[in-house]
């Protein structure tokens, strides 16, 4: 799974590609099929790669692409906007020890729909590339 250049944008819906970058910030393009470009600056937002983020745990963080994969070998199908107990009791079976008490019905929505918004993308099927040394 190579989900690198994919990025999440504090106040922004969906997930972004990172296509570039400018002297006025990165660019951004909507995964849809309008592909509309944008420019973000990280002096006034928050963004963040799916690579990087990772879900508290109660001994130790799950990274959020093992999540991915773990709902992609169960072949799970959840749909976001099911209720907060059905959306937990998924959860507990693909991130069993994330922490209940911080992670949030509002988090594992999100989480969920996402997973919808990649698992169509040819990077989702892609090997995930060395990392940088």
């Amino acid at each position: 799974m190579n989900l690198r250049a994919l990025v999440s944008v504090t106040g922004k819906p969906g997930l972004f590609k990172l296509v570039g970058q400018n002297k006025g910030g990165f660019i951004l393009e909507t995964l849809d099929s309008a592909k509309i470009k944008s420019v973000v600056s990280l002096s006034s937002t928050k963004m963040a790669t799916l690579e990087d983020i990772t879900i508290y745990g109660e001994e130790e963080e799950i990274r959020l692409l093992n999540v991915f994969e773990t709902i992609k070998e169960k072949g799970l199908t959840v749909d976001p906007k099911a209720d907060g107990q059905a959306l937990r009791d998924a959860f507990r079976e693909i991130a069993p020890g994330h922490d209940e008490s911080r992670v949030y019905s509002s988090d594992i929505k999100k989480i969920f729909t996402w997973y919808n918004i990649i698992k169509d993308l040819p990077l989702f099927e892609e090997e995930a590339p060395a990392p940088l040394v």
